[in-house]
């Protein structure tokens, strides 16, 4: 059952330790930390991943600045109480970690896989531009009854699939993990630069049950 579930949150990615560990949470005496992961785009640009690690994976004490990591795991999600209302809190939940010396090519530094269901009525869009844009998310089952709440973001052709999809659907998604930096209005004269971080979709189809 639960490798059967493990199947539909796949993660990989290859980057470079930016920072060092900080403290998260402990469950059941285990130590969990975070740490954030430089990872490339084929553009010039570069994703900056939150990675939590579990202290029995790797010695958290040390600092990794500058070493280059492959990392196999699960794109996960928490509801965190701030301001007076919850905060959907997104990283990549280590199940493997191996050191390397060099960064393959670009398409494959940073994939992930979901199978989940549409929670939320998908939303469309266009750019002033014109470009077609759709917002999904996707709940994603866990062991034990638990589900991960996974944004996604859908282009072009697959924009207007995704479009007409309905809650409660299953589906099934292709594509990378990305970084967005964005400007949190705070009150009418200041505003609070934030991150986001969302599937960006390559790939996506709806699966019959």
């Amino acid at each position: 059952m639960t490798d059967k579930v493990i199947e539909n949150n796949q993660v990989t990615l290859m980057g470079e330790i930016v920072g060092e560990f900080s403290y998260s949470h402990e469950i059941y005496g285990e130590g969990f930390y975070m740490v954030d992961v430089r990872v490339e785009r084929l553009s010039d640009s570069a994703d900056l991943i939150p990675l939590m690690v579990s202290e029995r994976l790797l010695d958290v004490t040390q600092s990794y600045v500058g070493c280059k990591i492959a990392v196999i795991g699960q794109f996960r999600s928490y509801n965190r109480h701030e301001e007076r209302k919850n905060k959907l809190v997104l990283s990549v939940f280590a199940r493997e970690i191996e050191f390397v010396d060099e960064i393959g090519d670009g398409g494959r530094t940073n994939q992930i896989f979901l199978d989940g269901y549409i929670c939320k009525e998908p939303i469309y869009r266009k750019t002033p531009l014109g470009r077609e844009i759709a917002d999904l998310l996707l709940a994603v089952n866990r062991p034990y009854g638990k589900s991960d709440y996974i944004p996604c973001i859908c282009w072009g052709r697959n924009a207007r699939y995704a479009a007409g999809f309905e809650v409660g659907s299953r589906c099934a998604v292709w594509g990378r993990i990305q970084s967005r930096e964005y400007m949190k209005k705070l009150s009418e004269d200041e505003a609070e630069k934030r991150v986001a971080y969302e599937v960006s979709v390559s790939k996506l189809e709806l699966v019959e049950e």
